[in-house]
């Protein structure tokens, strides 16, 4: 038997970053699913263009959370948006094999390809959703097991329609049915 103990801060320190990988695959999926069916739905361009942009900022927010699992949060939020601003003064660079990546589809999501001073707008609000993502994901009450558990059943609440109770009614009984 192995009797060396478990680092308490290690645990905790794994079990954070299990919990921001994720709420960043959530974010990857809903940002992925927003940009190929988000107009289809009847979204306003406007709501799938800067929707995908905030949900980009909260990928590399959560990220630079993961990788950098010691920091605070300010500093966590000033790194992203660091690499966030970094990305968007880098569509200004144009070199012939940097277009072309830029026009496949993995470029675009990455790197996008026409600069925006509205971007990194979006990208500071989508850093400040993972801000107040992440805090309220922090553990010490409940183990993440039951945090997904409640955000799933949130999520299909919200998304499956209400349906009415109906179960048979019954007559109020008489004393004589008694």
């Amino acid at each position: 038997m192995n009797d060396a103990a478990i680092d308490p801060d290690q645990a905790a320190r794994r079990s954070l970053i299990i919990t921001r990988a994720g709420l960043c695959l959530s974010v990857i999926v809903c940002g992925l699913a927003l940009r190929g069916y988000g107009l289809q739905l009847g979204l306003p361009a406007f709501v799938v263009k800067y929707g995908g942009s905030t949900l980009w900022g909260t990928m590399v927010f959560f990220l630079m959370a993961m990788v950098g699992s010691n920091l605070s949060l300010p500093r966590i939020a000033l790194v992203a948006a660091a690499i966030a601003v970094g990305v968007e003064l880098f569509r200004l660079v144009h070199f012939p094999w940097l277009d072309a990546f830029r026009l496949t589809l993995p470029g675009a999501l990455l790197l996008g390809r026409i600069f925006s001073v509205w971007n990194m707008l979006a990208y500071g609000v989508g850093i400040g959703l993972g801000v107040m993502l992440d805090r309220s994901s922090q553990p010490f009450a409940e183990p993440v097991i039951g945090r997904a558990f409640r955000a799933t059943r949130w999520l299909m609440r919200a998304l499956l329609p209400r349906q009415q109770s109906r179960g048979v009614r019954r007559p109020a009984q008489t004393a004589r049915d008694r």
